[in-house]
């Protein structure tokens, strides 16, 4: 008879073929989906597989997405974007989102990630999909062309973190304030390459995009993948969003493997947590917002795949609809999906932000990856995004704070940085 395991432990034995499996083993697993964009993709892996002769173990598990140099603006992204299409052209991909959005939203929006899989990424925040109840990490170009041509990669088997919050978060308090918190309590190798999972009743009353918020930024934690036990929310935004219906029986991790050693459990109040802002140069920079009021701020941000997802950009817009950003500042708008866009221009969001001042960008990685419309000399920034390394967003020179959306917007609203609490209606 099998005994406890973890929601990570099942997942791994799932993929491995193997009824149950032990922290530390090794063991060899069977990849049901690999994505990459148009930087970790094609420009790395075309000339690595006509070097070896090799194919695509499986083209209809392989998912492109061009998300990182779109729209191109010069001769180096022009290339490597037509090396993206062409190859998949060549390639015969059936899934392939050319400048639909930024590749951790686009691809669960297509109903490609669902409770149970086991997914790779070519990118460091594919522990989005730990959101849905799937394993999914990031890894790099030589180990991507590994799964490509054989459909399997190796692991060891990670232990446990569990990460509960009891309680519900208050109002103008998000998963991003939550994910800011940890990072700041155990810094960014806290999660110490293990499956992190978000579990309580306020991890459980999220929707999903904020459930996605935190697995994506478990990578901020230094952790392997962020887990979240599938539950019926879940099930009812994957059937919103075309997926086949799956079963979610035992996904959870047993009571059993709580008190294992290879499982340990940091418990928090989200009733008493308050916004909370990273300054330069980490995540891990992190206090509450009252530690950081005050300070003036050039550019407010609200973009990538952590802080411009519809309910991201409802969020800015409670703060500003009927009211303009103060003089002096630029806010800047990139959605996180043309579905999100689409979906806020259809609700009024969107234009409510634009009324309030708001340029609007495209739905790309852009200033968070350092490409675009770019922060300049000695600004200082207020942004949604997860990481304020030196020089990420631009200039070396620029301070970027990180913070929720709607602490973003509020900073904009009152040229310093805010506390949304204080000026949400």
């Amino acid at each position: 008879m099998n005994g406890p395991q973890t929601l990570a432990q099942k997942l791994v034995a799932r993929a491995a073929g193997k009824s149950q499996v032990t922290p530390g083993e090794i063991v060899n697993c069977r990849v049901d989906l690999a994505m990459f964009h148009d930087s970790s993709g094609p420009r790395r892996l075309k000339p690595m597989l006509e070097a070896l002769g090799a194919k695509i173990w499986d083209p209809s598990r392989v998912v492109l997405v061009m998300d990182h140099y779109v729209p191109e603006r010069d001769d180096d992204s022009r290339r490597i974007v037509r090396i993206a299409r062409e190859w998949a052209r060549e390639q015969a991909l059936p899934h392939v989102y050319d400048s639909q959005g930024i590749c951790h939203v686009v691809v669960p929006q297509h109903g490609h990630i669902r409770p149970g899989m086991f997914c790779v990424g070519g990118d460091s925040h594919s522990p989005t999909g730990g959101a849905f109840g799937a394993y999914m990490f990031g890894i790099g170009a030589t180990e991507m062309l590994g799964v490509v041509v054989t459909g399997e990669i190796w692991l060891r088997v990670p232990g446990t973190i569990r990460m509960q919050w009891d309680g519900r978060l208050g109002p103008g308090v998000v998963a991003k304030d939550m994910m800011l918190h940890m990072t700041g309590r155990f810094g960014m190798n806290g999660g110490q390459y293990q499956a992190v999972e978000f579990c309580g009743s306020a991890v459980q009353a999220l929707g999903m995009a904020e459930r996605m918020t935190l697995s994506n930024m478990s990578a901020e934690l230094g952790a392997q993948a962020g887990l979240i036990a599938p539950d019926a929310t879940t099930m009812e935004w994957l059937a919103a969003h075309g997926a086949p219906p799956v079963d979610i029986a035992g996904l959870a991790t047993d009571d059993g493997a709580i008190a294992s050693p290879d499982c340990e459990t940091h418990r928090f109040d989200a009733v008493a947590l308050e916004p909370y802002v990273a300054a330069p140069h980490s995540p891990a920079n992190a206090r509450g917002v009252t530690h950081y009021a005050g300070t003036p701020v050039d550019v407010a941000y609200i973009g990538a795949c952590t802080g411009a997802k519809l309910e991201d950009l409802r969020a800015a817009a409670q703060v500003l609809r009927g009211q303009r950003v103060a003089a002096g500042v630029r806010l800047m708008v990139a959605p996180a999906s043309l579905k999100d866009q689409e979906a806020a221009r259809v609700e009024g969001v969107l234009q409510a932000l634009l009324d309030a001042g708001a340029e609007l960008f495209p739905t790309a990685c852009g200033a968070c990856a350092g490409y675009g419309e770019t922060m300049a000399d000695n600004t200082t920034v207020i942004s949604s995004t997860a990481r304020n390394f030196k020089g990420r967003m631009g200039s070396p020179t620029a301070q970027v704070y990180l913070a929720s959306p709607y602490t973003v917007a509020a900073s904009a609203l009152r040229g310093v940085i805010s506390d949304p609490r204080e000026v949400l209606p």
